[in-house]
């Protein structure tokens, strides 16, 4: 794989990076500030020493957390909830194969991908908690456990970006058992990824890391590789196998077959997913991605209040 800042000047070359770091960051810190807060944060119910909410008196609760001034004027017996005050665990797997490198905008999905990743990031270290990276092609190639602090946020970052992958092909299978067997306590894992890949190479590997831990996956796709361009005979390159082969893109046949075949994958993974509870978040190349990622975190602290 190339190198995603091919400058021959090493301190060039670092200069740009931190550029992109920086950029990212604002944009990232403005999203979260302005729209997401720290509703990211899963909570784990228990009983802590924060509290949630009032609600019913249920047979079983614990009577110690009866509320008398609102048993009173509800005439009901009403308890308090709490939400455990547990440090959590943040894991980004972060695809970096070669499909990252394709874009037809101004960034690459792997530009975007960081940008995706750094919201969580930083969500994490403004509630305190801890957020490591793994990032993989079809075999995971680097791995960043687990710390709190900014530094380690910006180092998640430009670890994305500067990455020089190893392999181009993907597979989802090898992150996600990274993920089930380094990660002891409940965590919260973002998976970032175009997801253009066998769901049977995956879907055992997903299914018992659903069953451990919170998963999120995001979903990153170029307007361009869901639908064709009406341009005559051209020739296209896979960008992991790097197998070439000639599309007559004026043949409405040919292009109703690929958006086809590509909707039965994308539908076959969005069935996988919400199969195993896992939410998906969709991110298109061609949108500002904030709408999508507040929807989603905002429907997530209603349904973890409820």
């Amino acid at each position: 794989m190339a190198d995603p800042f091919p400058l021959d000047d090493p301190d060039e070359r670092l200069k740009r990076i931190l550029q992109r770091v920086r950029r990212i960051e604002l944009l990232t810190r403005g999203l979260i500030k302005e729209n997401l807060g720290g509703a990211y944060h899963s909570r784990f119910k228990g009983q802590g020493i924060e509290f949630d909410d009032f609600r019913e008196y249920q047979p079983g609760d614990d009577v110690r957390f009866l509320d008398w001034n609102v048993t009173a004027r509800m005439n009901e017996p009403f308890v308090r909830k709490y939400v455990e005050e547990r440090e959590l665990n943040v894991l980004l797997l972060v695809d970096v194969s070669g499909s990252g490198d394709y874009g037809s905008v101004e960034d690459s999905k792997r530009e975007r991908m960081a940008e995706v990743a750094a919201v969580f990031a930083l969500s994490a270290a403004h509630n305190g908690d801890k957020v490591g990276l793994a990032l993989f092609s079809n075999e995971v190639e680097h791995y960043l456990p687990p710390r709190k602090g900014h530094g380690q946020m910006l180092r998640l970052i430009r670890d994305i970006l500067n990455h020089a992958a190893l392999q181009r092909g993907t597979d989802l299978a090898p992150a996600l058992d990274l993920a089930l067997n380094r990660i002891s306590h409940r965590a919260l894992v973002v998976v970032v990824s175009d997801f253009l890949t066998p769901v049977a190479m995956w879907r055992k590997a997903m299914r018992s890391l659903a069953a451990k831990h919170d998963v999120v996956a995001v979903q990153v796709l170029d307007p361009a590789e869901l639908e064709l361009p009406r341009a005559g005979r051209v020739t296209l390159e896979d960008p992991e196998s790097g197998e070439q082969f000639v599309l007559n893109t004026s043949s409405t046949r040919v292009r109703e077959k690929y958006e086809e075949r590509l909707q039965e994958m994308l539908d076959e993974v969005s069935h996988e997913l919400k199969k195993n509870g896992v939410e998906r978040v969709t991110v298109r190349m061609d949108q500002d991605y904030a709408p999508a990622l507040t929807a989603y975190f905002r429907s997530r602290r209603r349904r973890k209040r409820a």
